[in-house]
């Protein structure tokens, strides 16, 4: 019979993991027990890229084939050490997220069967200022991991001569996600808008391969950057979160030389516990070079000198201060009749 709980030792805490036989990646076996293995076996790289950041969480109670969960509030019936922050959602609605400061309350959240984390940018101390700008590479319906990879190396060649340093990983789908920390003294709109003069740049060194276009009629088969992963409560996989696809990828960091060789399923539940014990966290750097904006912050006022102002929001925001029409451009074309 199978076991109804398991005890684990994590730190200075017990925690309870109920049904650790329940399957929860039908496909290739792995349990409940198997995810909470995991993310103690990768504990000192999931808790670097969770700490102290407000997270949501993606619950599969019945595995990755059943209903999923996105949970934003922090159960509140929880132990006293699982540790929240509380944040404003652009409707003025709050909640209180997870604010992991301890692997205990990764495995803790792990026997909810939370497959996979997604932080904010920003951090508990001041949750309206991110401390990271997230360079998101979206290839799209008729591109490739590979063109990812192309894009992924013009966004080095680019932050390298500003003098930033980014940090690559795979989304553990089609992505890539490259993270570039940032002092905490800009708000929200003002990262965003220097991503967005970021991602311009990018599309320009390679017009026929990226777009920044935010409706997907006008993208093509093109590698969408999604500058607006930067704005307020818009998140993204952690590094280290497993992905609930059958084979039970992983958002894996890689170091920049690595990037060009590898594919999404070379990280996987099982083989990126090999990995950890043998390369531990290749970006355990990643809090140790902070960059300011200056240099993008110059890009957007040179846009705006050129009247190239704001991209549209994400639809569940209000309309924000300079933003264009929040209209699909087929749609506009329709309610404007014939010409």
């Amino acid at each position: 019979m199978a076991s109804p709980f398991v005890e684990l030792e994590v730190g200075e805490r017990t925690v309870k993991v109920t049904n650790p036989d329940k399957v929860l990646f039908p496909e290739a076996g792995h349990t409940k027990r198997d995810l909470v293995d995991y993310y103690v076996a990768v504990g000192e790289g999931i808790v670097r890229a969770l700490r102290e950041r407000p997270t949501q969480l993606r619950r599969f109670p019945d595995g990755i084939a059943g209903e999923q969960i996105y949970q934003k509030r922090v159960p509140q019936k929880r132990p006293e050490w699982v540790e929240a922050a509380r944040v404003t959602f652009p409707s003025g609605r709050h909640a209180d997220e997870l604010c992991v400061t301890e692997l205990a309350q990764v495995v803790w959240a792990a026997n909810l069967a939370v497959v996979d984390f997604h932080p904010w940018p920003s951090r508990r101390a001041d949750v309206d200022r991110p401390d990271e700008l997230r360079i998101d590479v979206d290839p799209q319906p008729g591109t490739t991991f590979a063109d990812g990879k192309r894009v992924a190396a013009i966004v080095r060649e680019t932050l390298d001569e500003i003098g930033y340093v980014g940090w690559p990983k795979t989304s553990g789908n089609r992505g890539i996600h490259v993270a570039v920390r940032i002092e905490p003294r800009w708000e929200f709109p003002v990262v965003r808008r220097c991503a967005l003069a970021f991602a311009r740049e990018i599309e320009r060194r390679a017009p026929d391969l990226v777009t920044t276009a935010w409706w997907k009629e006008e993208r093509g088969e093109k590698v969408f950057i999604d500058y607006n992963q930067n704005a307020r409560d818009r998140t993204i996989a952690s590094a280290y979160s497993v992905r609930p696809r059958p084979d039970a990828t992983v958002s894996a960091p890689v170091t920049w030389d690595e990037l060009p060789d590898v594919e999404t399923e070379d990280f996987t539940l099982v083989s990126m516990q090999e990995r950890f014990a043998r390369l531990d966290d290749v970006q355990a750097g990643i809090d140790d070079v902070v960059c300011d904006l200056e240099v993008l912050l110059e890009w957007v006022a040179r846009e705006e000198t050129e009247g190239v102002g704001e991209a549209p929001y994400p639809p569940n925001f209000p309309k924000m201060p300079g933003e264009p029409p929040r209209v699909q451009p087929s749609r506009a074309r329709k309610d404007a009749g014939p010409t």
